[in-house]
């Protein structure tokens, strides 16, 4: 019988796991940079790093909430001088990384952290009401199951396992057409296979998701894989 997982919000494991006050912390993969805000309201001296140039002008186009900074890089070479971090952080990240990059993502990971520095990774499962949602026109089974099998080889990279566990997170949607606009900005596949299923997917959207008067949210299966340096 599978374990019934409990619905734990991603900032609140964040919270439970780690310790950021005073802490050096990258966040690989950081996006617009919410998360990079979120650390630095709790004394974390973080630094984002981004692939995306647009996603890196919007973090970088909204006002300072402390010392902050964002980096243009990937994460198979990160701009990061060595053992310089106390915490490397992917969230909701790894898995875009290329699966054949996968190895030399964790190896610089190694590289940027401190002896005992922790590797936070934080990955969607491929399953749950929202994965279900998005699996027609943005199905990321295989990328998701590369990404956790190189967690796996850890020691072949440095590290050591020191926790890992599941939960559920809510994801909030305001809207139908938010949803629809975000799913189909990844790349033109899968806006094409998106169209093409369009009318199922909205009928999903509403089966699977739970409203509110605030908008709509899905539950997400998580699974945190805590790791430290050796």
């Amino acid at each position: 019988m599978t374990p019934v997982m409990e619905k734990q919000s991603n900032e609140h494991v964040l919270t439970e796991l780690l310790e950021f006050e005073h802490r050096s912390v990258i966040d690989v993969g950081c996006g617009e940079g919410d998360l990079v805000r979120w650390m630095t309201k709790r004394g974390a001296f973080v630094t984002g790093v981004e692939v995306s140039p647009r996603a890196l002008a919007k973090a970088r186009a909204v006002e300072l909430v402390g010392d902050e900074h964002y980096m243009q890089g990937i994460a198979e070479d990160l701009p990061i001088p060595d053992r310089t971090a106390d915490i490397v952080i992917f969230f909701n990240s790894l898995h875009h990384v290329d699966p054949e990059s996968l190895p030399r993502a964790m190896r610089e990971a190694a590289r940027v952290l401190r002896h005992g520095g922790l590797l936070y990774v934080s990955e969607p499962l491929p399953e749950g009401p929202y994965f279900e949602l998005m699996k027609p026109a943005h199905d990321e089974t295989v990328v998701r199951e590369a990404a956790y099998a190189v967690l796996q080889r850890g020691p072949e990279h440095g590290f050591i396992r020191e926790r890992e566990f599941t939960h559920v997170n809510a994801v909030p949607i305001k809207s139908y057409d938010r949803f629809r606009d975000h799913i189909t900005s990844i790349n033109p596949e899968t806006r094409s296979r998106f169209d093409d299923l369009e009318e199922m997917i909205q009928a999903n959207f509403e089966k699977l998701g739970n409203k509110s008067d605030s908008g709509w949210t899905f539950d997400q299966p998580m699974r945190v894989t805590l790791l430290r340096k050796t």
